[in-house]
């Protein structure tokens, strides 16, 4: 069976963002079980229909990627209770329809996400289901990991460590969204 290409939506642009870093940790815990790989795309424009024909080369790259994917996996900061307007821009973007139809739709998908805060992502996240469902995605519910106070995780050179509780239900959210979407493949 050819391995399944898992493509991570990062909700915050920073370089050292904490969910860049949680991303990262999936990535050494999916392997050689799956490709993974992070989206770029802190150059494509506001949405403005002025400008969406003809596409942008920034956002064409991104719809290419999207389109080669499997699966997606987004990881979303929380900022004031809702997921970050980069991640609302890429999805206007990449919702628009592309000849007959939304790349978007029935994709399968998946949520995690870390903050500096006690309350985790868990607001943001079910923002966000809110909208890739209207998207037609195809959403992993459970298990969803949602992962607080990140500053005190960090090592001195700024590594990311996870717990143990939390990082074996980012193993299972692992394992269930690999076998989610290779069922969804078949």
């Amino acid at each position: 069976m050819k391995k399944i290409k898992i493509l991570a939506i990062v909700g915050s642009l920073r370089k050292d963002s904490y969910n860049r870093k949680l991303a990262l940790i999936v990535k050494e815990l999916v392997g050689d079980r799956a490709d993974f790989s992070l989206l770029e795309y802190g150059d494509i424009p506001l949405f403005n229909e002025d400008i969406e024909k003809p596409t942008p080369e920034a956002v064409r790259l991104v719809y290419d990627e999207v389109r080669a994917a499997d699966g997606l996996w987004f990881f979303t900061p929380e900022y004031n209770h809702f997921f970050p307007g980069v991640l609302k821009n890429l999805l206007d973007w990449i919702s628009r329809p592309q000849g007959a139809n939304n790349l978007l739709s029935g994709t399968p998908a998946t949520l995690s996400g870390i903050t500096p805060g006690m309350t985790g992502t868990a607001v943001a996240q079910d923002h966000l289901v809110t909208l890739i469902s209207y998207l037609n995605m195809d959403v992993m519910n459970a298990p969803r990991v949602t992962v607080p106070n990140a500053l005190q995780l960090l090592d001195e050179e700024g590594k990311l460590i996870l717990a143990k509780p939390s990082l074996r239900f980012l193993e299972k959210q692992v394992d269930g969204f690999i076998s989610f979407v290779e069922k969804r493949k078949a």
